[in-house]
């Protein structure tokens, strides 16, 4: 299909990018993932891969901050006319009216995606996230829950899901019509269905309980390839959906990259996220001889870097080999209270911490990094891995290996030679099995997955 690039992702925080971009890479698909709008230049750099991520953070964005970055990107992006533009959600579709409004994202598409249903499919059944007659599911060690029951994402600190139902939650952030397409739906090919015809401006869910429900979905919307870019909305399901389907035809321009994985023998990981999956990474890691470093609130919220403080986590990776610098351990954690406290006491608003913390953590990050000879870095957590990344002088992306669905370990491409080359993998709250940690320190030339979810 000439030189048009198949796939143009923007992904609403950087853990979720890197995921998509994993799917991708799967099947063959060499992807870059930029960590910001791509200019003219950057994209020539990159002129022979399959396809390209443009990471962001809408996630945590209200209304006026989302349009304000999604603007541009969906311009440039449809601009680039692949075949398909994809607006990546979590798997778990957690958002609200107020934050991270998935449907206001598709309503600032309307302005450059006009004509045409928007497909949504969010089931991921490889990674455990399942939709049944609009309902969606997701897995917990080994328990699927439905989502409005889920013991983390009902729970969820800013945008707690409270209804299992997409299409009622979705319907609640946009006024286009939101169609359906059940598992029932899918029993004749895509060809025959009266669904796959909808022409009109909506939005159409469709379910994913099984695998072949996903190729379905692949084989409906390929059937709609047109000149203008086809936009969807979803979960990295669409990115194995496409990806699978695109195999089949080993029409791949993919031209195989150096992907050696270096041989370290220290490692920071810098955790933000308070999510119960990454309370139990964190238990392990200790299990597996991480030391592990609490960041003392009260410092961050010095108006310098903590020199001293900066001196004795070098001094720990020195010693230790692999460090954890880390806020909390799950929502029970009293530190939480505690920083809410503190950070009320000089006069922080509760709305601002999470990204005040964020960003004193890039700087934290930057300054450990520029001041070692570490190779390797490890971020947890959706919106500390944007915000620790954004301070590294990082532009791009690209897989390197993986260590469990959704967090690969990833190359980084730089300016700036302390950091071009540099290996880091970004993992969400909700993603990594057990004892990613280690796995990522133990990590050396080798592309095998370790245990799932």
């Amino acid at each position: 299909m000439e030189n048009r690039v198949l796939l143009a992702f923007y992904g609403d925080d950087f853990t979720g990018s890197t995921d998509a971009m994993e799917a991708l890479d799967q099947y063959g698909l060499r992807t870059i993932l930029f960590l910001g709008l791509p200019t003219e230049e950057l994209l020539k750099q990159f002129q022979n891969v399959d396809c390209i991520g443009v990471a962001g953070t809408a996630r945590a964005k209200n209304k006026y901050e989302m349009k304000k970055e999604l603007e541009p990107i969906f311009d440039k992006l449809n601009d680039i006319n692949p075949y398909f533009v994809h607006y990546k959600v979590c798997s778990t579709f957690d958002s609200s009216p107020e934050v991270g409004s998935i449907g206001y994202a598709c309503d600032v598409a309307r302005g450059y995606f006009k004509e045409g249903t928007y497909p949504l499919l969010v089931g991921t059944p490889d990674l455990g996230r399942y939709t049944i007659f609009g309902n969606h599911f997701a897995d917990l060690n080994g328990t699927i829950y439905r989502l409005d029951k889920h013991p983390v994402m009902s729970n969820h600190p800013v945008t707690p899901m409270h209804e299992a139902d997409l299409g009622d939650h979705l319907q609640k952030q946009t006024e286009q019509t939101i169609d359906r397409i059940s598992v029932n739906d899918m029993n004749i090919h895509p060809a025959n269905s009266p669904f796959s015809q909808t022409t009109e401006c909506s939005i159409t869910l469709y379910d994913a309980l099984e695998e072949k429900h996903v190729d379905w979905f692949a084989e409906d919307i390929w059937g709609k390839v047109s000149s203008n870019p086809q936009f969807l909305i979803g979960s990295s399901g669409i990115e194995h959906a496409i990806a699978k389907r695109w195999s089949q035809n080993n029409n791949s321009k993919h031209v195989e990259s150096n992907k050696k994985v270096k041989k370290i023998n220290r490692m920071l990981v810098v955790s933000g996220s308070v999510s119960e999956v990454t309370k139990q990474q964190l238990d392990d890691a200790e299990v597996a001889g991480f030391h592990m470093e609490q960041v003392p609130y009260r410092l961050l919220t010095e108006d310098k870097i903590p020199e001293d403080y900066m001196k004795h986590i070098l001094q720990l990776l020195d010693d230790q080999e692999k460090v954890v610098l880390y806020t909390a351990k799950g929502t029970e954690d009293p530190s939480i209270y505690l920083t809410k406290e503190h950070f009320q006491n000089v006069d922080i608003k509760e709305e601002e911490i999470g990204t005040y913390i964020g960003q004193k953590l890039g700087e934290w990050t930057k300054y450990i990094m520029e001041s070692s000879q570490l190779q390797r870095l490890v971020i947890s957590g959706g919106d500390t891995s944007g915000f620790v990344t954004s301070q590294l002088s990082i532009y791009a992306l690209e897989v390197l290996s993986s260590v469990a669905p959704g967090a690969p370990l990833c190359r980084a491409y730089s300016d700036d030679k302390r950091f071009d080359g540099l290996e880091i993998a970004l993992k969400s709250g909700q993603l990594g099995g057990k004892n990613f940690f280690n796995k990522v320190f133990m990590l050396e030339n080798t592309n095998d997955y370790g245990d799932n979810l």
